[in-house]
């Protein structure tokens, strides 16, 4: 859920941040938001210096940067050409989150010489009906 508070709190720009895990990996086991360099509504830019950080503290973790999440701030959570043309990596994950309705909407992709793959995503919270007998206030 860090993400998606993450993309909620950049608003109206769109939000970015760094997804961390084995790279070419399923499962990312940390995430490092991060600034939005471009403070834009329509596209993202992670500033050179905050990646390198992000490498470092990756590779202290005895992980690798494995994928990029930003939100759609207007539009579905699907690749933009914009998004298409900045997925260098093919063995990165690339998470969109749309926020365009009033819950937000989380999808995943890989990206190969621009042919887009929807793929499964889980985030942890988002979607979950409470247990039974469990309510709003509960541990």
């Amino acid at each position: 859920m860090e993400m998606i508070g993450h993309t909620l709190t950049g608003l109206p720009d769109e939000a970015c941040g760094l997804l961390v895990g084995s790279y070419g990996g399923e499962e990312a086991t940390h995430i490092f938001p991060t600034t939005n360099a471009a403070a834009s509504a329509l596209i993202y830019e992670i500033d050179p210096r905050e990646m390198l950080g992000v490498d470092r503290a990756a590779r202290a973790l005895g992980a690798d940067i494995m994928g990029v999440f930003h939100s759609h701030t207007h539009t579905d959570a699907y690749p933009s050409p914009t998004d298409v043309a900045q997925a260098l990596d093919p063995g990165w994950h690339y998470v969109l989150v749309s926020l365009r309705d009033t819950h937000p909407v989380v999808r995943s992709y890989r990206i190969v010489e621009g042919v887009i793959t929807e793929e499964p995503v889980e985030v942890p919270g988002l979607g979950e009906e409470p247990e039974v007998g469990e309510s709003e206030h509960a541990k």
